[in-house]
């Protein structure tokens, strides 16, 4: 994911003199339009035309309904979860499973093994004779399976009752450590791809506004020169250079109202370059008005995508922390575990 900007491929060829010749998303190339995402509403208002009214031809497609939705999963990973826990509460509350006797006691056993068997994944990962072990994906639901069985047979085991204080220890070390893993993990997973989308649709905005590398004519912005600088410091500032924790917070808390004074000032900028172009008898063969929403649409456009791809970044670097809480806890729940077994048999 730590991918920063890739390099801005190839331009679409704007006319140098105005940007009113700036083509429009029906005459770019396959390659920009491939590169803005569906996914990214700010972009599509700011590079693309309002759609036609809902008719006969614009009704979607029997494969646009199917697409899949990552929310969806989400929720019903949600939904599943809440479902164990209630079972899990109702069968220690009626006092089905009790952890001193035998189907109890087994079951603290089984959940401790499957527990046991999530170091594998890591193991996986780092050491160097199990990489070959079979693919990634499917030692993640190896890892996600045991993840969920394991802590629900030592819910089951305990009836959320700690007998001691070393009991209440791992009860809560796991609890924090099975909720740490899934939010993190998927919070994580989510924020990556959408970083990617972000700088997808920004690079299309490049291609837009000519500011490919050793493209030969101005920029679609260089009527107003002092604006088209201020855009290109903006994505600097907020883009390149190294991450810092500083930098990711205000991005993630202030960032949309400073959007809002970018463009109040972008905006302000565009009307006087343009009024000093009528002025100088630079008429087109298109209206005034037509030309200032095609310049503010290039504004927004640009604005809007340096805005998301830096809070996706940030975001992706704020919960990618989620470790500091996640491996501490790890700890934890493994030294406390091993006592509660040892006081258990020894007692």
């Amino acid at each position: 994911m730590g991918q920063m900007l890739e390099p801005w491929a190839g331009r679409t060829d704007a006319p140098a003199d105005d940007v009113a010749a700036t083509p429009g998303p029906a005459t770019w190339p396959s390659a920009a339009r491939a590169a803005m995402p569906s996914t990214a509403p700010s972009m599509a208002r700011a590079a693309t035309p309002l759609p036609p009214a809902p008719g006969p031809s614009s009704a979607p497609s029997p494969a646009r309904r199917s697409a899949p939705r990552p929310w969806l999963r989400d929720l019903w990973l949600v939904v599943v979860l809440a479902g164990l826990v209630a079972l899990a509460w109702q069968i220690g509350e009626r006092g089905w499973v009790r952890p001193q006797e035998r189907l109890g006691y087994w079951l603290g056993v089984a959940g401790a093994s499957m527990m046991a068997l999530l170091f594998l994944y890591p193991l996986r990962k780092y050491v160097g004779w199990m990489r070959r072990a079979g693919p990634v994906k499917g030692w993640f639901w190896f890892h996600l399976v045991m993840g969920v069985a394991g802590p629900w047979l030592i819910l089951v085991h305990a009836g959320f009752r700690t007998g001691s204080l070393n009991a209440a220890v791992a009860l809560y070390s796991m609890a924090i450590v099975v909720a740490s893993g899934v939010v993190g993990r998927f919070l994580f997973v989510r924020l990556s791809s959408r970083v990617e989308e972000a700088l997808a649709a920004l690079a299309a905005v490049h291609r837009l506004l000519g500011w490919s590398e050793g493209a030969p004519a101005p920029s679609a912005l260089h009527f107003a020169g002092a604006l088209d600088e201020r855009l290109r410091a903006f994505e600097a500032r907020e883009l390149a250079g190294a991450p810092r924790r500083a930098r990711d917070l205000r991005q993630v808390l202030l960032l949309p109202m400073q959007r809002r004074f970018v463009l109040a000032r972008g905006r302000r900028e565009l009307q006087r370059a343009l009024a000093a172009r009528a002025a100088a008898g630079g008429r087109r063969a298109d209206d005034p008005a037509r030309r200032r929403r095609r310049a503010e649409r290039l504004l927004e456009g640009h604005v809007d995508a340096v805005v998301r791809v830096a809070r996706q970044r940030a975001f992706a670097r704020v919960f990618a922390l989620w470790h500091v809480a996640h491996l501490p806890f790890i700890f934890l729940l493994v030294i406390s575990a091993l006592v509660h077994v040892v006081a258990v048999h020894a007692y």
